[in-house]
């Protein structure tokens, strides 16, 4: 046998220098839940070792994250039921907790990349990513609605919005509007094909976000559809979006492939709650080792042409490697 594959397996040495992907800190993002208040911090109890945190606390996070080589970073904030109105309104409001947080984290720390969600659900009664009427997501009126709330979030300073409401146009009327207000520096990360998963789960617990009625399947994609996130794709493209985002990820490898073979933009994908749960959950069974299959899911959404992974794993993976 003149090819024997072996030889370049048959020690850790060989095995580390014929190595194809790396999961570096180059590649993770650390998404993060901020809470009003101060000294406020809960676990998220579908979530073991992540924490909701308020922005004292969570200015203490983002500084040992940087140490450990994170350098980006997505804020989503828990908003309590009595601010939430059919319109988001407080989305947009500056004297909002979220909003003067953002600008307190730019300002403490502006080397770091921070990313904003853009997004009814979070300040919406009806729990929805847009505006609901008669059962309906009215698409079209949503739009300013998120125009408004990422102007406010660019006025923060933050680097980068991350539209995830999947409605038409979105990324096109953002754009619009951020470089009309003279924002152009500010980036989209597009939340392009995103399905309709059962992995959101403990997300929606974390902020308590669920829909008060109905599910989100006319506007988040189908999970048996994989041409139509090319669809999105090219749409996005077009529009402006600087990041094309798969969301989740380990059930949707074959569309980040697909999106990275078509597309000369950076991919990013969301390694979500549910795909962080369940490892965690079989771990604490002793079903399988934790950390081995931690490395192997991120190592799988980086072969499969992820330039950038946004998963609850950045801390404690990066951690690891430096013990």
């Amino acid at each position: 046998m003149q090819r024997r594959p072996r030889r370049n397996r048959q020690s850790a040495a060989i095995r580390s220098l014929a190595q194809e992907t790396h999961v570096t800190a180059n590649d993770l993002i650390l998404p993060l839940f901020l809470l009003e208040g101060t000294n406020q911090k809960s676990e998220v109890a579908s979530m073991p070792g992540i924490f909701r945190l308020s922005l004292d606390l969570m200015l203490k996070e983002i500084e040992s994250c940087l140490k450990l080589g994170i350098k980006a970073f997505d804020v989503f904030p828990v908003v309590e039921e009595t601010y939430k109105d059919q319109m988001a309104t407080r989305s947009y409001d500056e004297n909002f907790f979220y909003l003067q947080a953002l600008t307190t984290i730019k300002r403490e720390f502006p080397e770091a990349l921070i990313i904003t969600d853009v997004a009814m659900d979070p300040y919406s009664s009806d729990g929805h990513d847009g505006i609901v009427r008669d059962g309906e997501i009215i698409n079209d009126e949503t739009l300013d609605v998120l125009g408004k709330m990422a102007l406010a979030q660019a006025a923060t300073g933050i680097d980068m919005i991350g539209p995830s409401d999947m409605m038409d146009g979105r990324v096109g009327y953002l754009r619009d509007i951020l470089d009309d207000a003279g924002y152009s520096q500010v980036g989209i990360m597009s939340y392009t094909a995103k399905y309709a998963s059962a992995f959101y789960g403990p997300f929606r617990d974390a902020l308590d976000s669920a829909p008060k009625f109905g599910d989100k399947k006319t506007y988040q994609m189908n999970p048996a559809n994989r041409s139509e996130a090319l669809i999105e794709a090219e749409l996005d493209y077009i529009e402006g979006a600087d990041v094309l985002m798969v969301k989740p990820a380990l059930a949707y490898l074959d569309i980040i492939a697909d999106l990275k073979a078509n597309y000369d933009l950076p991919i990013a994908a969301y390694n979500v709650s549910g795909e962080y749960a369940m490892i965690k959950a079989a771990g604490e069974k002793g079903w399988l080792d934790a950390d081995r299959a931690r490395d192997e899911s991120l190592m799988a959404i980086k072969r499969a042409g992820a330039d950038m992974i946004l998963t609850y794993f950045a801390k404690e993976y990066l951690a690891d490697r430096q013990v």
